[in-house]
């Protein structure tokens, strides 16, 4: 089963779970959370891999349909993910947010906003 650190959807941090441990996310909702960090990570920004993130489409000022597509390229990248849709509902300032669907390779399905 997948695992992850779980993150607060409110915060966007770390939270902690009912007996005071780092709360951890699993199954199809931790499958989501990494494809919502992916999106989120710019193309150069991971250390140890720089072919990791999407590319700075943000500053070119791309369609809606080619940032979707890019957008749910990096999601797909997430190992177990075997569908993404992305829903963008706000676009200002080169700042993207949304929410990624997803589903996993046994049909399962989670939400988690980005």
């Amino acid at each position: 089963m997948t695992s992850s650190l779980y993150i607060n959807p409110l915060t966007r941090d770390l939270d902690i779970d009912a007996a005071g441990n780092i709360a951890v996310a699993s199954g199809a909702y931790a499958l989501a959370q990494d494809a919502a960090c992916a999106i989120k990570t710019k193309l150069g920004e991971v250390w140890f891999d720089t072919t990791l993130g999407v590319d700075g489409i943000l500053g070119e000022s791309p369609s809606a349909t080619l940032l979707k597509s890019k957008l749910e390229a990096a999601a797909l990248s997430v190992d177990g993910v075997a569908k993404a849709q992305v829903f963008i509902t706000s676009w200002v300032n080169r700042v993207v947010t949304g929410q990624v669907q997803i589903s996993d390779t046994t049909g399962t399905t989670a939400v988690v906003g980005f």
